[in-house]
């Protein structure tokens, strides 16, 4: 079916984050019209936040290295990358003229290094397409008649679309938009959701004043942090309380599942990974004479400030003996306490439950209402990898909505 032969509905999209608005364009071009909702003042605040930061829009790696990154409970999401990988993603962001280019770390992002440029094109590609965005209208629930209500400025209002795409977010960064106010709407309504929880956020350690107070803000460069047997590399930056940075964020769904169990956890930090053990001992075997073992331990571990802190932390004597002490430098254990809270996380993991789900990702108790997006039940690292999830699943969604609607104007 074509633009120029579609039977034109009316459908409506919940939220207009990336999510929300990708959505929008798929159905917009299939020839129906199509309005958004959205809460805030203006579209994709979380978007353009996170375009501050260079806006890192995918990843070039392999796909076949790439669909693991999100876990085994998430093959609808990988199956929706696999359908939209990312060389769709980066070949939409150029038509848009937001030419990409491949970072040394193989993450990919606009030349202009921020959202704002790409965000101002596909708003216009939007308004040529016919999308209508409503700005401030906030969705409070489904109503009797199958519809949806609203709060607006100029007071509530009810809508009923032929069908409905939600792509409201999780809960992070509330203040931009996502603030999971859906949540227990849903629930209300039998539609099963996991608990939302912080996903690529830092951890909570109780520090030591002097640590805290001195290196509040510095960077653990170059380190590998281990928990349960997995590792990662990169580095993580001291808060007041606790880490945060690319290599914890790793570990958070490990460290979340083990912390619902205990009330804190183990973290072990190496500070040397690119060195042996049995190398770094035969350095630290050497005389050091009259230097104190902190300027020895500089000079001969290569250990910057932060680091010589660190291996200090906590009231632990050093131990004696190199063989020791160059396993304490690649072995400093950390106490993990806790997560840092959800509305400061980068995104979230827990969402609508995918059982609940068609692999069009329609809501199997709601024909006509769809869902895309931290809405779903998925979490993924840093690195471009949410924002390809976000595309991708919106696209399956948007695609799942208009064979719904062609099926049912069949029927």
């Amino acid at each position: 079916m074509t633009a120029q032969n579609v039977a034109v509905k009316d459908v409506a999209v919940v939220g207009a984050g990336p999510a929300g608005l990708f959505a929008a364009e798929i159905i917009a071009r299939a020839g129906h019209r199509v309005t958004v909702y959205e809460r805030m003042p203006s579209p994709a605040r979380k978007f353009l936040l996170a375009g501050r930061g260079g806006l890192n829009l995918t990843h070039s790696e392999p796909i076949e290295n790439f669909l693991p990154r999100y876990g085994a409970a998430a093959e609808k999401v990988r199956t929706a990358v696999e359908a939209f990988p990312p060389s769709a993603l980066i070949d939409w962001a150029n038509g848009l003229g937001a030419e990409t280019f491949i970072g040394s770390s193989g993450r990919v992002f606009p030349r202009a290094m921020k959202a704002s440029p790409l965000l101002r094109a596909w708003l216009r590609r939007l308004n040529e397409l016919g999308v209508v965005i409503k700005t401030r209208h906030r969705w409070t629930g489904f109503t009797a008649e199958g519809g949806h209500s609203f709060k607006t400025p100029e007071g509530p209002i009810a809508i009923r679309p032929d069908a409905t795409l939600f792509a409201l977010g999780g809960a992070s960064w509330p203040k931009l938009g996502s603030d999971a106010h859906w949540v227990e709407t849903f629930k209300s309504a039998g539609i099963p959701v996991t608990p939302l929880g912080a996903a690529n956020c830092g951890v909570l350690i109780e520090w030591s004043e002097i640590f805290r107070s001195r290196f509040e803000g510095t960077a653990l460069k170059r380190i590998a942090l281990t928990f349960e047997g997995i590792t990662t590399r990169g580095e993580a930056i001291v808060t007041r309380t606790g880490l945060e940075g690319g290599a914890i964020y790793a570990l958070v769904p490990n460290l979340r599942a083990a912390l619902r169990a205990h009330q804190s956890v183990t973290l072990s930090v190496d500070l040397k990974p690119d060195i042996e053990h049995s190398v770094l001992a035969e350095r630290l075997a050497k005389p050091r004479g009259k230097e104190t073992l902190t300027n020895f331990l500089r000079k001969a571990a290569h250990l910057d400030p932060p680091a010589l802190a660190l291996v200090r932390e906590g009231g632990a004597s050093l131990p004696e003996g190199a063989d020791a002490l160059a396993a304490r430098i690649k072995s400093v254990p950390l106490t993990i306490t806790g997560l840092a809270a959800i509305d400061r996380a980068i995104s979230t993991a827990g969402g609508i439950g995918w059982l609940a789900l068609t692999d069009e990702l329609m809501v199997k108790d709601h024909p006509g209402l769809f869902a895309a997006g931290e809405m779903l039940d998925w979490e993924a690292p840093t690195g471009g990898y949410l924002l390809q999830a976000t595309f991708a699943t919106a696209t399956r969604a948007a695609n799942g909505l208009l064979a719904w609607l062609a099926t049912a104007e069949t029927e």
